[in-house]
């Protein structure tokens, strides 16, 4: 039964379209302004605030129960997170009501998406591509020198702001150079390594914004880093496994963006800095650790097209100033230069990437059903669960532990009773058994592990299981060297046929000939099985009727009184009567009320 969610999204009302020009609209906390002719003046502001005429908080986002029109663009959360079981759900409505939108469903779509840590300013930096993409034909695009930052919900301070995925409500109609249009759709994502995150929820969120977008945008502060490299490399390879088998890259456009990045003077800001930076963090050298090697093969093969670029930090008055809002005169300089040249470097009509997957072109209505697809599998269980360097690296270390010692088990019992080795009494057996066990568990107590001690103690409960079995195959096998257990099951049916006959041939003498009778069936139904068996020993046909003749034989050899035989007979025999009676009670109490029910 799917649950119910609170879904940050209206029930009622036609999202907004977008045009080659915008009309203009009133700001609020968690709207973008839009160009007005009227509003530009001297100072350099495109657009007024209109307090009166305000859009609600984008942070209170209304319930599903609430009847609100989505008459002005806000973000909209498509993939709700649900912290208690840590799954995600698709908001299957509140995305098809964007995206299947009349105008803009068969357009070809460009998913511009912003991922990384938590805390990095990736929805800052999204809602200045949403001023460019309102402003565009302006060269003011960037705003006035005092206006606030709206858009997608953003603030300062160390805790998670954006949770599961969230989409912009207005796609962007734009046109190319070539003359075709697009559909230009902004997403921003949960921050990966917060502290109410696991490994699969970041790992999720990166690889399904990386599925469904085009161009990647991996959001980093001041450097790239092999820890940065080793989780691109988990979570494109988790996306990756969700994808059909392809036999190309999988992934289109990935963007490093480094953040506060402090050595200009080694590679510069901008593009081209980040582009020799990329080509030397990324180079596989032939002095390189596997490792090193094989997590930067992985990357080039996941991504079509990969860039770098470096951005300044953009100044204390932003890193400090609980107040901070988004005006640009609190802004350095440097990064409000270098973001003129990074937003237009992604949005810019000739630099749009349309989505593709297996190199076709991805319309609105096909990423919805994509989208649909990729949530469905991340919520069953095909998929491995991703897990942490130090989880994985623990079961790794228990797992050759556990190896190990079962090693060292399984080479003692094989000197004792394996191969060619003389059948060994079975309290023999049994007792080398303990000493190697006990073996086993010491040496496996005695190698180093990680994971503390009741993360290993299940591993030693594995151990000593997977040792019971080895065990079980290796009483079997010394069985089998036996040649008395060989010929059991025969031995056994020969001694019961001899049996019978005798005991047929005296009762028969003295006159009882219900019992001779009875020592003649079971006689016949020995020798029955005495031929079956020795038909399928020597066919290999119908095994589970030999192993079942097999057990009845073992049963009764391990039973050679043949007062303890009839007495387990006659024990069956009772409980079956017994069943029976209590069975019958009822239905002669049933039938006994409906005659009295007639009369």
């Amino acid at each position: 039964m799917r649950r119910e969610v609170r879904k940050r999204r209206s029930t009622n009302g036609d999202v907004s379209s977008s045009s080659q020009d915008p009309q203009p609209s009133k700001v609020g906390h968690g709207s973008v302004p839009q160009p007005s002719s009227g509003a530009q003046h001297a100072s350099g502001k495109l657009y007024e605030e209109e307090e009166d005429d305000a859009l609600p908080d984008s942070d209170a986002l209304p319930d599903s129960d609430d009847e609100v029109e989505l008459d002005k663009p806000r973000p909209i959360q498509i993939v709700l997170a649900h912290e208690d079981d840590h799954n995600f759900e698709l908001d299957e409505s509140a995305l098809e009501k964007i995206l299947l939108q009349e105008h803009i469903k068969d357009l070809n779509i460009v998913v511009v998406s912003v991922a990384g840590a938590f805390r990095k300013g990736k929805s800052f930096l999204l809602d200045f591509m949403l001023r460019y993409m309102y402003n565009r034909t302006s060269p003011c695009w960037i705003g006035g020198n005092t206006e606030p930052l709206t858009g997608f919900t953003w603030r300062g301070g160390c805790e998670r702001e954006t949770t599961g995925i969230q989409i912009w409500s207005e796609v962007f109609v734009i046109e190319k150079p070539n003359g075709t249009k697009v559909a230009v759709l902004l997403m921003d994502t949960q921050g990966a390594f917060d502290s109410q995150s696991t490994i699969k929820d970041c790992a999720t969120v990166f690889a399904l914004s990386t599925m469904t977008s085009s161009v990647q945008v991996y959001n980093l502060s001041q450097n790239i880093q092999e820890d940065d490299l080793q989780h691109l490399q988990l979570f494109t390879e988790y996306g990756r496994l969700a994808m059909e088998e392809i036999y190309q890259k999988p992934f289109q456009t990935l963007m490093f963006l480094i953040r506060d990045w402090s050595y200009p003077y080694e590679h510069a800001y901008g593009l081209e800095g980040g582009r020799k930076f990329l080509e030397k963090r990324l180079q596989v050298k032939q002095n390189q650790h596997e490792e090193l090697q094989n997590v930067r093969k992985h990357i080039h093969s996941c991504f079509s097209n990969l860039g770098c670029f470096l951005l300044p930090h953009p100044g204390l008055k932003v890193a400090t100033n609980p107040n901070f809002d988004g005006r640009l005169n609190d802004i350095d300089e440097d990064f409000k230069n270098e973001l003129r040249n990074l937003i237009p470097l992604l949005l810019a009509p000739e630099n749009l990437v349309e989505k593709e997957i297996s190199g076709s072109k991805v319309t609105c209505r096909d990423l919805v059903e994509y989208f649909k697809a990729y949530i469905k599998i991340y919520q069953g269980e095909e998929l491995p669960h991703p897990k942490s360097m130090l989880q994985a690296t623990a079961e790794a270390n228990n797992l050759a532990a556990v190896a190990g010692a079962k090693d060292l088990y399984s080479k003692g019992m094989e000197q004792v009773c394996g191969g060619d080795k003389p059948y060994l009494a079975p309290s023999d057996l049994e007792q080398k058994h303990q000493d190697f066990r006990e073996s086993a568990i010491r040496h496996f107590r005695s190698v180093k592990k990680m994971g503390g001690e009741e993360f290993c103690r299940r591993y030693q409960e594995q151990l000593e299981g997977e040792i019971e079995e080895i065990y079980a195959n290796f009483v079997k096998h010394n069985d089998g060297k036996n040649i008395f257990y060989a010929a059991r099951t025969p031995a056994t049916l020969f001694a019961v046929m001899f049996a019978m006959y005798i005991i047929s041939g005296l009762t028969g003498f003295l006159g009882m000939n219900s019992i001779a009778a009875l020592c003649n069936l079971v006689l016949g139904m020995a020798l029955i099985s005495f031929c079956t068996w020795a038909y399928v020993k020597y066919s290999g046909e119908f095994r589970e009727v030999g192993t079942a003749i097999d057990q009845i034989a073992e049963a009764i050899w391990e039973q050679r009184n043949p007062r303890k035989v009839f007495s387990k007979l006659f024990e069956v025999l009772r409980r079956r009567t017994v069943r029976r009676a209590l069975t019958s009670v009822p239905r002669q109490r049933l039938s006994s009320n409906n005659n009295k029910k007639k009369n």
